[in-house]
């Protein structure tokens, strides 16, 4: 790997949430290679996650004029924003409560228009690389996740995806299994398209993968060239695998995906 373009200024947005602030330290822990920046709404919670922090900004997705100077200067953007669901009333006999997303915080306001303004404003300020890490399923429009509170959360999720292939900026998107939060580095990942590996996955394992392993994925993937401009979905074998191979050849790993949605 050529060191020449680095550090990389990067900007992680949804920084508080498990898998940003992931990204976040482990940007951080490489000041050689990232000058990292955080976007986050509120500046108690990133308080809260991660301590005092003088490079992370307080800004709202939804209102364009907050992106504008934690952008400013920097290569990389990483988009780990997401609507998320809250209890929305209460929940029958033996049923879990009902979920549903706060006006304003529906998927279309956070998914798709939260992520159009990202990708905008970044391309205003120059940023040569977005990364966008979002979920797997968003090829069925009958999804449990799009049930929740008749969100379409994986649908809109999919059509910001589109919008940042088609802007022109280069991109990686990495569309994740069910996130676990358990360590990192000790899985095989395996990558796919079009959601074949939550339809028929190898052996019938889990779809899932650790939320560290995302985050070192993230992390590779602005190092790696092979990286740019491909969109895939990715999930691991278990760790108690024994015919499984832990992934460390992530440039190999890569030059498996593909370009387009």
């Amino acid at each position: 790997m050529s060191t020449s373009a680095f550090p990389r200024t990067v900007l992680v947005t949804g920084v508080t949430g498990r898998t940003g602030s992931l990204v976040f330290q482990k940007l951080q822990a490489q000041p050689e290679y990232f000058t990292v920046r955080g976007l986050g709404r509120s500046p108690e919670k990133q308080q809260q996650v991660l301590g005092e922090q003088s490079t992370c900004f307080v800004g709202d997705i939804r209102k364009p004029e907050t992106l504008v100077e934690p952008l400013r200067g920097c290569d990389v953007l990483v988009i780990l924003t997401s609507a998320i669901p809250v209890v929305v009333g209460q929940p029958e006999p033996g049923q879990r409560p009902p979920l549903g997303f706060l006006t304003g915080e529906m998927p279309e306001d956070v998914d798709y228009h939260g992520q159009v303004n990202q990708i905008e404003a970044a391309k205003v300020a120059g940023v040569e690389h977005i990364i966008l890490v979002g979920s797997m399923g968003g090829t069925n429009p009958d999804h449990m996740l799009n049930k929740i509170g008749d969100g379409n959360i994986l649908l809109w999720k999919r059509k910001a995806e589109q919008y940042l292939i088609d802007s022109g900026i280069d991109y990686t998107i990495i569309r994740a299994g069910g996130l676990l939060d358990q360590p990192g580095g000790k899985r095989e990942l395996l990558v796919g398209k079009d959601d074949q590996l939550l339809i028929d996955p190898p052996e019938g394992i889990p779809t899932s993968i650790p939320r560290a392993d995302i985050a070192e994925l993230v992390v590779r993937a602005i190092i790696e060239p092979q990286a740019r401009n491909k969109a895939f979905d990715v999930i691991s074998k278990p760790e108690a695998d024994t015919t499984a191979t832990v992934t460390r050849d992530f440039a190999g790993l890569f030059s498996q995906t593909m370009p387009g949605l």
